[in-house]
């Protein structure tokens, strides 16, 4: 059996130690035991059984560790993976039993599905992106290493998500767009038409913020 460790105990972390341990599916194939995180103190006055166990910076893996990665600003875990990389760090590739996955997924290593995400047919994720709660990913899609797809956002058909996207609470992107690296898309914006790297967008229709 591998041991989990969740990376971050923030707010993303602790619901993710709730999916992890109440997904009966893998029961046998690992159990949570513990955080890591910078913070010792970041559980203090919460009702958790396991606690922080050691830094990032400070973990070295063992061989029956497996890490879940729960930083959710790109730019912020980008640099935590390279770090946990460089000592030979295991990660673990989650999708919650309350997703729906169609046929010829492919989700990258370290790639977390949260529960009620649609993801709907040939579709291919990166590595160490996050899919939140009822976000959904149209046929064709294809999104990058290092996003945060935020909860009940919407990727639609044939869209194309560059690397370290941030994409906040209901944006949507319409048909056929392409979104490039580094990007990040406001709460409720609304795209509708390419993006250059590195742009922010805000509003409905979406506008680049100068």
């Amino acid at each position: 059996m591998k041991n989990v460790y969740i990376v971050g105990a923030g707010g993303f972390g602790r619901e993710l130690y709730w999916w992890l341990t109440q997904s009966p599916a893998h029961a046998k194939a690992w159990k949570v035991a513990g955080f890591l995180d910078d913070n010792a103190e970041a559980l203090r006055g919460l009702d958790y059984p396991v606690k922080v166990v050691g830094s990032v910076l400070g973990y070295r893996p063992k061989p029956d560790d497996l890490l879940a990665v729960a930083v959710s600003q790109p730019k912020v875990k980008r640099p935590v993976v390279d770090a946990l990389q460089s000592v030979g760090a295991q990660f673990l590739t989650y999708v919650h039993p309350q997703a729906h996955l169609g046929g010829n997924v492919k989700l990258g290593r370290g790639t977390i599905v949260c529960p009620g995400a649609i993801l709907t047919a040939d579709i291919v994720i990166g590595e160490f992106t996050t899919i939140n709660v009822n976000a959904t990913i149209g046929h064709d899609a294809r999104v990058g290493d290092f996003c945060l797809i935020s909860p009940h956002c919407d990727i639609t058909g044939f869209v194309q998500v560059g690397n370290g996207v941030f994409m906040g609470t209901h944006a949507h992107i319409i048909p056929k767009i392409r979104v490039g690296n580094d990007v990040t898309l406001g709460a409720g914006t609304t795209v509708i038409a390419n993006v250059d790297d590195g742009a922010t967008i805000v509003g409905n229709p979406g506008s680049r913020i100068k």
